[in-house]
């Protein structure tokens, strides 16, 4: 960023003013009043210890306990994530990014500046502004980036070179839902093991409202954030001299916003929107598309406009689902090996993470184009790590989450729309060809099993398969070379979550009928 904001930062910080309009500083100092200290003490006390005082903390409390979640905050909105529960978080978090060590490495107009963004939810605009009291109540400078998809805010964090920052999203989750997703310097995300129990305990201790202390600055930072994907397109879309028709479903979500925003002025890429409206608080439908009904529309307008590629982005745009000219699912695993191809023979070699539910054709694909295969655990927290600790060239999820190391090691919907599209055209053959060749193997696709004892029943499975490679990197992977499987409890249910892959359908189905007696009930979610 340029120095225009860092002065505005500067010139904007509050201090605190008495009734005539002078700095608290200027005044002198007055003698205590010591019965009167000592009456307002016991005031303070007997409220702090009513039964009122106590039941508001208790509730407080609870409410806590039900937005804090494994990798961030979510809930239904107003109720238990409201106002006051949405001001605590923000004093929280700034209270924690503040006490990070390595922000002394930044310039000193940075280090207390947080990069906040928010969703196109109704309910984002009141929360977002909670947030950003909370936080200067705590002492954060606010650096607003406003109405922005999810990939964004560590990219702010990054360019402004800020401590940490929060978008203000429910991700796929129904109208009714609201959170915050937490990021720490770099972008580096919080989770419960990297930030976000101590950002709870904060919270818990602190009051429900504060004077600021900090100041607050709007930005607009589209141009940048357009000249930091843009580099992911190919020079012929570039251009115009070469040309792509891409069918989008925005979902009603931020996607809405940020594709024409960054893609609407590339010559060489014409997009059939599909519910780009995103103002309204209502979605089409459910804006999640790892659920198959949610890419039918998406599916249909690729094969009647004749496009090459479709794209289904999910509410914050930093997942998205891939169909052929056909209108057929790809999955993601078989995406990231297919990127991952085309990214490695770009660096000339290097790793590529992904996650360990993936087909062990992605594996595969990596090899035969000269790269180490890296598994993963299950989670964005996790595969930006793996991707920093490898130097990966790139990384991939089944969930639709795709990372790139131009993206500072982060996922970004926006730059995968743009690889997809550049490695299209540049191979020239239809998406179904392409892919063609990654259908090595079948699998179930993701079966859920409700289970009282998630522990007992993950041994019964690997009893059950005494001569069986085992791998607990995220739950348990067994493996019989010719067939496997990976069992992973859920972090909020009483779920145990199954994916499995063999070589036929046929195999698939005899080998689930082995597992799935292990595993407790077959549920639908």
């Amino acid at each position: 960023m340029g120095a225009s904001w860092s002065r505005a930062v500067t010139a904007n910080c509050w201090s605190p003013r008495d009734a005539t309009g002078g700095s608290t500083h200027d005044r002198k100092p007055k003698m205590p009043r010591l019965r009167s200290e000592t009456r307002s003490h016991r005031r303070i006390n007997d409220a702090i210890c009513s039964p009122a005082h106590i039941a508001k903390c208790d509730r407080m409390d609870r409410m806590l306990s039900k937005v804090f979640k494994a990798y961030d905050v979510r809930a239904t909105c107003p109720d238990p994530l409201s106002e006051s529960v949405a001001f605590r978080i923000g004093y929280g978090t700034a209270k924690f990014l503040l006490g990070q060590g390595e922000i002394d490495a930044l310039p000193e107009v940075s280090r207390r500046l947080i990069a906040v963004g928010h969703d196109m939810r109704l309910t984002s605009p009141a929360m977002v502004t909670a947030l950003q009291n909370g936080m200067r109540a705590a002492g954060a400078d606010v650096l607003d980036v406003g109405l922005v998809d999810t990939p964004f805010v560590p990219f702010a964090v990054n360019h402004a070179q800020c401590i940490g920052g929060v978008q203000t999203t429910a991700s796929h989750n129904p109208a009714n839902y609201n959170g915050f997703k937490i990021s720490k310097m770099f972008g580096k995300p919080v989770g419960e093991q990297t930030g976000l129990i101590e950002i709870r305990e904060i919270a818990e201790a602190a009051a429900d409202s504060g004077e600021p202390i900090g100041s607050r600055t709007e930005v607009d930072l589209w141009e940048a954030y357009r000249a930091h994907v843009h580099p992911m397109l190919s020079d012929g879309l570039r251009d115009g001299t070469e040309k792509i028709r891409v069918a989008i479903d925005a979902s009603n979500g931020m996607a809405g916003t940020m594709v024409p925003k960054v893609f609407g002025d590339v010559p060489g890429i014409e997009i059939i929107e599909i519910n780009f409206e995103n103002s309204s608080g209502t979605f089409v439908h459910e804006p999640n598309p790892l659920v198959e009904a949610n890419l039918a529309q998406v599916r249909k307008a690729t094969v009647d406009e004749g496009c090459q590629v479709g794209i289904c982005f999910d509410g914050d745009a930093d997942r998205c689902m891939v169909v052929d000219e056909g209108g057929e699912i790809i999955g993601c695993d078989l995406i990231t090996g297919w990127l991952g191809q085309r990214f490695l023979r770009a660096a000339g070699g290097g790793s590529v993470v992904f996650d360990l539910r993936s087909s062990h054709s992605l594996a595969e694909m990596v090899r035969e184009a000269g790269g180490e295969p890296v598994m993963g655990r299950v989670g964005h927290v996790f595969m930006k790590q793996a991707m920093a600790e490898h130097n990966a060239v790139f990384g991939g999820e089944l969930s639709g989450h795709f990372y790139f190391a131009e993206n500072f090691n982060a996922d970004s919907g926006a730059m995968a729309f743009a690889a997809i599209c550049s490695a299209v055209l540049d191979d020239g053959r239809p998406l179904s060809e392409i892919i063609a060749g990654a259908k090595r193997y079948c699998q179930s696709g993701e079966i859920n099993f409700e289970v009282d004892d998630k522990t007992a029943a993950m041994e019964r499975l690997v009893d059950a398969f005494p001569d069986a490679e085992i791998l607990r990197l995220d739950g348990v992977t067994v493996d019989l070379g010719n067939w496997w499987c990976n069992v992973r409890p859920s972090n909020t249910e009483p779920l145990l979550r199954l994916n499995l892959e063999a070589g036929s359908e046929r195999e698939v189905a005899e080998h689930l009928a082995e597992v799935a007696p292990l595993l407790g009930t077959q549920v639908a979610h």
